[in-house]
């Protein structure tokens, strides 16, 4: 096997920079005798110079811990190969984009209306827009940013008081409205696919939360996972083109896909269900290493 040299590379403003998460990648990589260094996200990394985008060190693969689409798409026109991909990464961290990325795909998602950017802070929201919305979904409602993480830019308008407060409050940034999902309150399940295989799930569940997040206090335990889920999360993972992702469903009548996480953490899954994430990870990124 070629010596491979990788980085696994974390958010610019990581307190910890060796979390859990990333020491148990830097293990199975180690062990499987991958040099990797662990790093944050540093501007010296990458520049355009003379035309020209030049990498800073002499790297085989990269383990992209960070959303920013600038140094992703510096590192891959350097000739690094990211895990996951920057286009991959990218489409996962606007929530409309993944939705709208997916559509079209057989692929049930909530009922979701796309919010309207805008660009003045003392403009008002449109009522007649916020009558279509109230109209179209109902109460309760969800109202979401674009981008965010572990549940913290959701919330859920349970009356047209609530919506308005809420419109007005992500009026300048990118957002989203959906369909609450009552069958599914405070909980969902959360399906790891690697490779595109579907490797195991959890149900996450809150007790006094519309959101299941395990960050928010929610709590988790290993199931099965359905073929049919199986089936949708392999399909969007291999759409998004991931490497691996976390990827949640809403729970009601029928499964609905409400999230695609693309640096998904798994400390809690592997825990919960005993299966060893991380060296599968390890496993696909030295297949897919060794295979190009």
């Amino acid at each position: 096997m070629k010596n491979l040299h990788g980085l696994i590379l974390t958010n610019a403003y990581t307190q910890d920079l060796e979390t859990r998460q990333v020491r148990r990648m830097s293990e199975e990589l180690h062990s499987r005798g991958v040099a990797t260094d662990i790093m944050r996200n540093s501007i010296a990394l990458a520049e355009i110079n003379g035309g020209n985008v030049i990498a800073k060190g002499d790297l085989d693969f990269c383990l992209f811990l960070d959303k920013d689409k600038y140094m992703s798409q510096m590192l891959e026109k350097s000739g690094v190969r990211l895990f996951n991909s920057a286009r991959a990464i990218e489409l996962c961290d606007d929530k409309m984009q993944t939705h709208i990325t997916l559509a079209n795909n057989g692929i049930p998602m909530p009922q979701t209306l796309g919010g309207l950017l805008c660009y003045f802070d003392d403009s008002k929201t449109d009522k007649n827009e916020l009558d279509y919305v109230q109209n179209k979904l109902g109460f309760p409602l969800i109202v979401k940013l674009a981008y965010g993480s572990m549940g913290k830019s959701v919330f859920k308008a349970d009356n047209r008081k609530q919506l308005d407060e809420l419109a007005e409050r992500v009026k300048m940034q990118p957002h989203l409205f959906q369909k609450y999902i009552d069958k599914s309150h405070g909980k969902d399940m959360r399906v790891i696919v690697i490779g595109g295989r579907t490797v195991g799930a959890i149900l996450r569940m809150s007790n006094g939360d519309f959101r299941s997040n395990i960050g928010l206090g929610g709590t988790a335990k290993k199931v099965d996972v359905p073929k049919e889920i199986s089936d949708l999360a392999e399909k969007a993972a291999n759409i998004l083109g991931l490497d691996y992702c976390g990827i949640d469903f809403l729970l009601g009548d029928t499964p609905l896909l409400c999230e695609v996480n693309s640096n998904a953490f798994f400390d809690a899954f592997e825990n919960v269900t005993g299966i060893n994430v991380a060296a599968i990870y390890a496993e696909h990124i030295i297949d897919k290493m060794t295979r190009t």
